[in-house]
């Protein structure tokens, strides 16, 4: 598989009511995406971010029904950090999702 066909297109994504701390941010996936490259056995995810610094995120029954977000205060500090959040309504900001392997990813700026 080639690195581009490993990485997907990824959208901010809040709660409506995030804190300075990150919690109540996240990522959204495409249904099509999770289906692709997430396994329904898994009950995490372990996202990298900067420096090293990894978020694992649990997978609820809601995220492989209806709600394909990744959400953590890690990942919501990362927007922070990044000048990507807080975003304009209906502006979330774009990132790639980089499949590294099994129920490893990566965060990245685009």
């Amino acid at each position: 598989m080639s690195t581009e066909t490993r990485q997907m297109r990824v959208t901010g994504w809040s709660n409506g009511q995030p804190l300075p701390t990150g919690a109540g941010y996240g990522v959204r996936l495409s249904a099509h995406d999770r289906d692709e490259y997430l396994n329904p056995s898994w009950h995490e995810v372990v996202v990298g971010l900067d420096h090293g610094q990894l978020a694992c995120v649990s997978l609820s029954g809601s995220f492989w029904r209806s709600c394909p977000e990744l959400h953590s205060a890690a990942i919501g500090r990362w927007l922070l950090r990044h000048g990507l959040a807080p975003w304009p309504r209906g502006q979330p900001p774009i990132m790639m999702l980089h499949h590294v392997a099994g129920n490893r990813f990566e965060l990245r700026m685009r």
